[in-house]
């Protein structure tokens, strides 16, 4: 927990940022969704950031329309504001996303392996209506946002250090579960890249229903019809999209640095 003093108005006041300690997602932090089985869409979704496919093939990736780049280390598409990288892709581009599907199962690991949870089995799972603070929150069951609102909530030094920011880890050993029309909110400065979904099951997100955070999945992710993501899909199994939003969260990372990296 990192401590500093503010000066404000002739005050003194001890504040501190809280929650576990960041998880390193490495170059798998470069895409907005990486998936290692597939990644599928009902056109027309809109993704903002690269998505990529390891160790499989561009067909693979479906309802995109893909159209290669001359150099084919690449793809495009319009529905994708980003590139579309692939396994059998030109090089580096399969070594690329060798390192960041490594990189991915090594940031899983690490989540689900945090000891020493702040909270355990809170609300027998269901967290409609919610407000939680910032920590590392272990369930022994799925997780579900049945009806209403999730609200997380950040602490008072979370957005006075930007460096050292407020921070939540859930480790779900079923599956996450969100009811149609239902909505994760951010408050008092959290920040969906500082949200780590490790989810053993798989993630529903229901038709209209909003996500925050980074999802670091081993069994799936489904976004049903007119759903939405601010984070990234992190996906050792296959993505199903049905005219889905995906944001990559405003986290310091420009699409123009993340293309230098991969490219």
């Amino acid at each position: 927990m990192t401590k500093f003093v503010l000066i404000a108005l002739g005050a003194i006041a001890s504040v501190s940022a809280e929650g576990p300690a960041a998880v390193n997602l490495g170059t798998a932090g470069t895409y907005a969704i990486l998936s290692e089985a597939g990644i599928s869409t009902v056109p027309a979704s809109v993704i903002t950031g690269h998505i990529g496919v390891s160790p499989i093939a561009a067909t693979a990736i479906t309802g995109f329309s893909l159209t290669a780049d001359s150099t084919n280390v690449f793809a495009g598409t319009t529905q994708v504001t980003g590139k579309v990288y692939a396994a059998d892709y030109a090089v580096p581009t399969p070594s690329n996303l060798i390192v960041a599907i490594g990189d991915m199962g090594a940031a899983y690991t690490d989540a689900a392996g945090r000891q020493k949870p702040d909270h355990r089995d809170i609300y027998s799972g269901d967290l409609a209506g919610r407000r939680l603070e910032p920590g590392l929150y272990n369930f022994n069951s799925s997780v579900t946002i049945p009806t209403d609102s999730l609200y997380i909530s950040g602490s008072p030094a979370g957005s006075l250090i930007p460096d050292k920011p407020d921070r939540w880890i859930f480790q779900i050993t079923g599956d996450l579960i969100m009811a149609a029309k239902t909505r994760v909110i951010l408050e008092n400065g959290a920040k969906a890249s500082n949200i780590v979904w490790q989810v053993a099951g798989f993630v529903e997100v229901g038709a209209g229903a909003h996500l925050e955070g980074i999802l670091l999945v081993k069994t799936g992710a489904h976004f049903l019809t007119g759903s939405s993501l601010n984070g990234r899909i992190l996906a050792q199994t296959a993505v199903t999209l049905q005219s889905t939003t995906v944001s990559q969260p405003s986290d310091g990372r420009r699409l123009a640095q993340t293309a230098d990296i991969l490219v």
